[in-house]
């Protein structure tokens, strides 16, 4: 089955950012890491997330201002969402551990990085081989980019190893 690209209409999104205060209620912060959190968050990612997507992270967490969110209970990263990492307005990486699925934190981070890119003026985002359309769908309205799979990424170094 194809992964293909979606595309999500940054203009028409919600501004509402109840998202930030429904996960802290549940003692769950939503930020923007900063410097020192680097290290942590590339190690975390490595353990938990395939490995092609450590040099989206990395890219994200380099760019300035930094281009991901992070969610965290007290000192334990649950999720990171990412964009502009893989190439500009592309969103992606996004990854919440097992155990804290189901809980929000997947919607939260991605509006987060949503919010973010309309608030830098872009009109769209670009979800990359999404593996899962139903939620990005729900989450986002994105639709379907017909036949894209698996476009950006058909020369990338990492699908041909």
């Amino acid at each position: 089955m194809a992964n293909n690209d979606m595309l999500i209409k940054l203009y028409d999104m919600d501004l509402d950012c109840g998202f930030i205060s429904e996960q802290a209620e549940q003692k769950v912060i939503i930020r923007k890491p900063i410097g020192p959190d680097k290290v942590a968050i590339t190690s975390w990612a490595e353990r938990h997330f395939p490995q092609t997507w450590l040099g989206e992270i990395q890219r994200a967490l380099d760019n300035v201002p930094c281009s991901c969110f992070i969610a965290q209970r007290q000192s334990s990263l649950l999720g990171i969402a990412c964009y502009d990492a893989t190439a500009l307005g592309y969103f992606g990486p996004l990854g919440v551990v097992e155990p804290a699925r189901g809980s929000g934190i997947g919607r939260s981070l991605t509006r987060a990085c949503l919010l973010d890119m309309r608030l830098k003026g872009y009109g769209y985002a670009i979800v990359g081989m999404a593996s899962n359309s139903e939620f990005y769908r729900k989450v986002a309205g994105a639709i379907e980019i017909p036949d894209s799979d698996p476009g950006l990424y058909r020369s990338t170094l990492a699908l041909k190893e």
